[in-house]
């Protein structure tokens, strides 16, 4: 019995040595070569980038301080100034640019701050037109009793934008899976642009009203006499403008440290020359992480 347990033990410690000496598949794991381990995004990085740029710019109310300071102190300058002279328009361009960053990775979370900046193409739209509208008894505006005092006013003016560049300053977090990396972004935007508009006010006053001469009734029609304000016009070139910026992203670890690089990318602009615009981009991109 003591020699049958004897050769039991040492059975045992001869399996176990053998097992020890097996491949990692045969004793039940699956091997390192077939894992697909987290890639480690820490690290500063660069790269470049191409993409593709959809702008809205709303010219609609472009004229208004224009005519705001040239109807100054007058019955005219509230009623004008609401009036939506230009159009919406849509524009398009291509682009090109960099980006530059740092990432903190914590295990499969990745936190991060970025650069941003991307050249624009001939990204440009503009607007021009003319109405012409009655304004009776403006506010303001005291006419006898009876009497209606008319302005057939006449509005003309127009306007441009030219979006030159934007950079951006993002907060990025991203989760790390595999080689993948998809990730979203905020932040604040500048962008450059080339901002002109026009406007110029004439009007002409009537006064209509009725007088009874015996049995007949007889309306008055009066010419009070007519302005032609002059032209206003501003220009400025190289004008920078705040914005802020949102989106998301996917990043694909190709092999070492470089990686490509698509997002989405929404900005909106504080209003300039009483323009409004937005941009939404869509880009790819190759960078190396360091």
């Amino acid at each position: 019995m003591r020699r049958l347990l004897l050769a039991a033990v040492m059975f045992g410690a001869a399996s176990g040595a053998q097992a020890a000496d097996m491949p990692d598949f045969l004793r039940g794991s699956i091997p390192a070569g077939v894992s697909t381990p987290t890639r480690n995004w820490d690290g500063w990085y660069v790269g470049g980038q191409v993409g593709y740029t959809s702008a809205d710019m709303d010219f609609s109310h472009a004229p208004q301080s224009l005519t705001n300071f040239t109807l100054r102190n007058s019955v005219l300058q509230d009623p004008v100034s609401q009036w939506q002279l230009l159009s919406r328009n849509h524009a398009q361009a291509t682009g090109f640019g960099a980006f530059v960053g740092r990432n903190y990775q914590w295990d499969d979370l990745v936190f991060g701050i970025e650069a941003n900046y991307n050249y624009m193409t001939s990204l440009s739209s503009s607007s021009t037109n003319s109405m012409a509208l009655a304004i009776a008894n403006p506010a303001g505006e005291n006419p006898p009793a009876g009497h209606i005092h008319t302005y057939n006013t006449t509005l003309s003016g127009n306007a441009s934008l030219q979006i030159k560049d934007v950079v951006t300053f993002r907060g990025r977090a991203g989760w790390a899976t595999g080689d993948f990396m998809p990730y979203m972004f905020g932040g604040l935007a500048v962008g450059r642009v080339d901002v002109a508009r026009s406007a110029t006010v004439s009007y002409q006053k009537f006064d209509d009203y009725d007088t009874q001469v015996g049995l007949t009734t007889v309306h008055h029609h009066d010419d009070l006499g007519s302005k032609d304000y002059p032209v206003s016009v501003e220009h400025r070139t190289n004008s920078f403008v705040a914005g802020w910026t949102a989106g998301l992203g996917l990043e694909y670890m190709l092999w070492g440290n470089v990686f490509m690089r698509g997002e989405w990318e929404y900005v909106r602009f504080l209003k300039v020359k009483d323009i409004s615009f937005s941009t939404n981009n869509a880009r790819f991109g190759v960078g190396y992480k360091f």
